[in-house]
């Protein structure tokens, strides 16, 4: 199949490339940087330079795939608003291209969109909250018109995804505690964070585009949940900082933007992907990641 990748050279893309390709696909690189386009050839993709946001570039690219993965996003968190609805466009424009065919659209979002029907872990078939409630959102909501109109589309809901360079969300952890001198949690610090190893994440990834359901929603999940306590005496460790207990009042101090996220559940479940699609997790987990890293190249 020829694969048309967006974010081919970010954190999980540069690990989706090589993945696909030993699986005999043709991938096609998106990459706006002499750099990235160094990197993609490197490994033997075929490089397509352009940004994402180009949508003119983006339908170029789409109409001679055979199957796109979307993977790409701008996690610049002070522009959460507009990078979000920039991510629809792109999802809508992908979706005009590829409509009327069965050719494949895996899009990306994240399990803590998902909405517990039961007040416990997240699982496939829950809602996503709305884009007015957290503007993520706004690319399901876009995968959700190109499913009503028919179109092969699924949904990848990924936790924290890790290996002992990079650690998702949880890498905002390490740096706030460099800058507080401490590492805190939240509480008794019992609340949890879905998490999977990179390697796992995509194969999925691969899986989901080669046999996926439409209109399905994939839980990414190696690990349902991995308390905050536990994280927090880990990068303690590491980074050789007192691990402490605040308050909720306390954490906007401590946290900044991360507050709210630093107080609540995001424990998920992949059961229904891992029947649906055959997927089996066995990349090493979280705190083993957290355990085995550099800290001094950790910023």
């Amino acid at each position: 199949m020829r694969v048309f990748l967006t974010g081919a050279t970010g954190f999980v893309g540069s690990f989706l490339v090589p993945e696909l390709i030993n699986a005999g696909h043709h991938v096609v690189g998106l990459s706006r940087s002499d750099l990235g386009a160094k990197a993609l050839a490197r490994v033997g993709a075929e490089v397509f330079r352009g940004d994402v946001n180009d949508l003119d570039r983006v339908r170029i690219a789409a109409e001679a795939a055979d199957g796109v993965i979307h993977a790409a996003f701008n996690h610049d968190f002070s522009n959460l608003m507009q990078n979000s609805e920039n991510d629809r466009r792109v999802i809508e424009t992908l979706g005009e291209v590829l409509a009327g065919s069965d050719r494949p659209l895996v899009i990306t979002s994240g399990t803590g969109l998902a909405r517990s029907k039961t007040g416990g872990l997240a699982v496939e078939t829950d809602d996503h909250a709305t884009s007015a409630e957290f503007p993520r959102a706004a690319s399901e909501e876009a995968a959700d018109t190109l499913i009503a109109k028919g179109g092969r589309v699924m949904v990848m809901r990924l936790p924290q995804v890790h290996d002992t360079h990079r650690q998702g969300r949880v890498t905002w952890h390490i740096q706030t505690a460099r800058r507080q001198g401490r590492v805190a949690y939240v509480g008794d610090g019992m609340n949890r964070l879905a998490a999977v190893h990179v390697s796992d994440a995509v194969r999925l990834y691969r899986l989901a585009l080669e046999k996926g359901q439409a209109g399905a929603r994939y839980n990414a999940v190696g690990e349902e949940g991995v308390a905050l306590r536990d994280i927090a005496e880990v990068i303690g460790a590491g980074l050789k900082m007192p691990v402490v207990s605040i308050t909720r009042e306390e954490a906007p101090a401590y946290f900044g933007w991360m507050a709210h996220l630093a107080t609540i559940d995001l424990a998920a479940s992949s059961v229904l992907t891992r029947e649906q699609l055959g997927w089996n997790p066995t990349g090493p987990d979280l705190l083993t990641d957290l355990r085995n890293m550099d800290y001094s190249l950790a910023r």
